[in-house]
């Protein structure tokens, strides 16, 4: 396996159920970057109610870099108010560009201040921490990372401390628009069907393991969310909603066609409209086959992935929050998991189709007002507390 190769190159697995076989787990190669970006103040605009603006953005640091570097040879892994992505030192430079223009792009069309930074892999490891991965298959030629080792800890560590961060800093300055070709974000809001869409980060924080942690979670649930497929997934016809004109197509226009808003306007319109009736009849248009591209959407989101920890985005009754509320509660207070956990009416879709008639298109799923922004700020909380108490432990 190559250096520059290894993300196309390495074995992929479609059984969730073995994530946390961290065996199977692949060192990623020294001379690799982690790029990594997320949005100053992202807190004050969700209070805003720009949390849709805000996952717009952490998706355009996907859709640039992998429209630059290409889709298989750079794994990602969405968070809500940002991304991560690691590339190759040979895509090194473009993945830099392209990321730099969607800083200047979040700032000047959004108002958002969008951090970002290039780390050494190297660098990472010197620090204590690691980066290993797995590929998993959503469906054919459509795949997720699956990252492990502390290492997007630490990156993220860097990229919020300005000191730290200064080595690897990527500004706007003389940035080029960046290619968002395929971004969008027509869906409306998935409704939480059971009451309550749950982002959850957990990571076990002592002598069990995630697998033990998950059974833990099953048995408060009534399922396990690494083994049950149907019941986890967001993007189903019972979910999916659409609407003409979408009520995100502003947002979307304004993003990805700053260069000329008006043909943004007229394109996306065309393609809403040709949607709306393929949808209705069940009808092919041109690349687009309605029955396919739903069986495909089922599959391809995002709602299940590991960063460093487990991230989940569920739909879960009442009675099932609190139990999962207690349960992990629980294992906190013994020093077996850390975790971050937001509730919220409705999930959030943000689309990237880069190629629909080879089906090429992954879509990512948060929480609404704070999503997995919000449980991460509590996740870091109750990461501090766990130190400080092992700190002055006996």
């Amino acid at each position: 396996m190559s250096a520059d190769e290894f993300y196309r190159e390495l074995p992929s697995f479609s059984d969730f159920s073995n994530v946390a076989d961290l065996e199977d787990y692949r060192a990623v190669p020294d001379d690799w970057y982690v790029l990594t970006a997320d949005i100053v103040s992202s807190g004050k605009a969700v209070a805003d109610g720009r949390y849709k603006d805000v996952n717009m953005v952490g998706a355009a640091v996907i859709a640039a870099v992998l429209n630059s570097v290409g889709r298989d040879r750079a794994p990602f892994v969405f968070g809500g108010d940002g991304a991560t992505l690691l590339v190759p030192h040979k895509d090194l430079q473009k993945g830099r560009e392209a990321l730099a223009g969607v800083v200047g792009l979040a700032r000047q069309v959004m108002e958002l201040e969008l951090r970002a930074a290039a780390i050494p892999v190297a660098d990472i490891r010197s620090a204590g921490g690691d980066i290993r991965l797995r590929k998993y298959l959503l469906s054919p030629g459509n795949h997720l990372a699956m990252i492990v080792g502390d290492g997007l800890g630490i990156s993220d560590s860097i990229l919020k401390d300005p000191d730290a961060v200064k080595p690897y800093a990527i500004r706007a300055e003389d940035a080029e628009l960046p290619p968002l070709d395929g971004l969008s974000c027509r869906w409306e809001p998935l409704p939480a069907l059971n009451g309550n869409i749950v982002s959850l980060i957990m990571k076990p924080a002592g002598r069990k393991s995630l697998t033990e942690l998950m059974d833990r979670v099953a048995g408060e649930l009534g399922f396990n969310p690494l083994l049950d497929d149907t019941r986890t997934r967001m993007a189903d016809e019972a979910h999916l909603k659409f609407r003409f004109p979408p009520r995100g197509l502003g947002l979307e226009v304004n993003l990805t066609s700053a260069r000329n808003l008006a043909k943004g306007w007229v394109k996306t319109s065309v393609e809403c409209l040709f949607f709306v009736w393929s949808y209705a009849t069940g009808f092919k248009v041109g690349p687009f086959d309605p029955k396919k591209y739903f069986k495909e959407l089922s599959l391809n989101t995002d709602h299940r992935k590991v960063g460093d920890s487990l991230q989940l985005v569920l739909d879960l009754s009442s009675s099932q929050l609190d139990s999962l509320r207690s349960c992990l509660a629980t294992a906190f207070e013994e020093g077996d998991a850390i975790f971050g956990l937001h509730v919220s009416s409705e999930a959030l879709m943000t689309c990237f189709v880069q190629d629909i008639g080879n089906s090429q298109h992954i879509h990512f799923v948060d929480g609404s007002n704070g999503g997995l922004s919000l449980a991460a700020a509590e996740f870091k909380e109750r990461q501090a507390e766990l130190a400080r108490v092992r700190l002055h432990a006996p």
